[in-house]
């Protein structure tokens, strides 16, 4: 099969990505990726040791309250520093046509401090709600799930369904995980783009788990972040059952396809977390929502390039990524 004809990005690849804030917080990223190298198999390693020390912590919880007030003389009141450590592999196998068959495995160290002056982490753990058995936390992780992907190509995809079911066992606990994306083409330059995805945690989930989703391609901050609900922090919304919704449209403004795009887009997002022992169900209530939109360059096969603004019920966020938020 020719080269240009498959959705992969690239036959294999490895990069290095580093990086640092003048606020302290560093992140170094070892990534091979071989989604076609091999006919009919997919592998995947990842080594990372990242520092997000001003990363949001506003309690556990659907209905965990802000108050901007309450950064006055405080201004660390709303966050943490957490730093994790980690190592993860995944291998996927053709079954027939789209589908494939997924195993994979993560061992992960992670650990919070806190930040200097009152903060809502420093309450918690005081209190008993974040244990001492979860900070920190060593875990081990296996695998297992399914894909179905007809995306005509997976980086900027115009048309197709990515639909992946995962369950994932912990240091004590158990994540499923689902989730379905969907892309139609309905013009020429136009893209119209839909998502579903849930997630329940049974055992004795620990914070840092809590704060993240589950997906083939790795975890991701859910709930809040340009992953998940964007117009919030990453992490807003924490606990261990989760519903995320989404609907979004992509307008080609320069338009030589699979060579230069140039896109504005407009999105709408909606998600929830639910409590230890609650039912993960579809729902209106309880949804926190935001909407926005931005720009984008789709340049060859691999790169793409965001720029987005989104606003909530607790003001706007606007974030630069290398990838499609979905």
């Amino acid at each position: 099969m020719p080269y240009a004809d498959r959705p992969e990005p690239s036959f294999a690849r490895v990069a290095l990505d580093a990086g640092a804030s003048t606020q302290g917080s560093y992140a170094v990223v070892l990534d091979a990726q071989a989604p076609a190298y091999w006919d009919g198999w997919r592998f995947g390693a990842t080594f990372s040791v990242i520092r997000a020390n001003r990363l949001g912590y506003y309690g556990q919880g659907n209905d965990t309250p802000y108050d901007p007030d309450s950064t006055s003389g405080r201004s660390y009141f709303y966050m943490v520093s957490r730093t994790t450590a980690a190592a993860r592999a995944t291998a996927q196998r053709r079954i027939a046509g789209p589908l494939r068959a997924l195993v994979g495995a993560e061992f992960d160290h992670s650990d919070f401090r806190e930040l200097p002056g009152e903060t809502v982490f420093q309450r918690d753990r005081a209190s008993g709600t974040i244990g001492p058995e979860e900070d920190p936390f060593n875990d081990a992780v296996a695998r297992a799930g399914v894909i179905l992907d007809t995306r005509d190509l997976e980086n900027d995809p115009h048309r197709g369904v990515f639909a992946e079911g995962l369950i994932a066992w912990g240091k004590g606990y158990t994540r499923t995980t689902g989730g379905v994306r969907a892309y139609v083409h309905p013009f020429e330059r136009l893209m119209l783009l839909g998502r579903l995805g849930a997630e329940s945690m049974t055992g004795s989930a620990p914070l840092s788990t809590q704060m993240t989703m589950e997906s083939s391609d790795g975890l991701y901050f859910a709930m809040g972040g340009r992953r998940s609900l964007r117009g919030y922090h990453e992490s807003r919304f924490v606990g261990p059952g989760k519903l995320l919704a989404g609907i979004e449209a992509r307008y080609g403004v320069i338009w030589a396809p699979r060579v230069l795009e140039v896109k504005l887009f407009a999105f709408y997002d909606a998600g929830r977390v639910f409590a230890p022992g609650e039912s993960i169900r579809l729902t209106k209530d309880g949804l926190h929502s935001a909407w926005g939109g931005g720009a984008a360059m789709a340049l060859m096969r691999n790169t793409v390039i965001t720029l987005a603004g989104a606003w909530g019920t607790e003001g706007g966020q606007f974030t630069f990524g290398t990838a499609w938020s979905y």
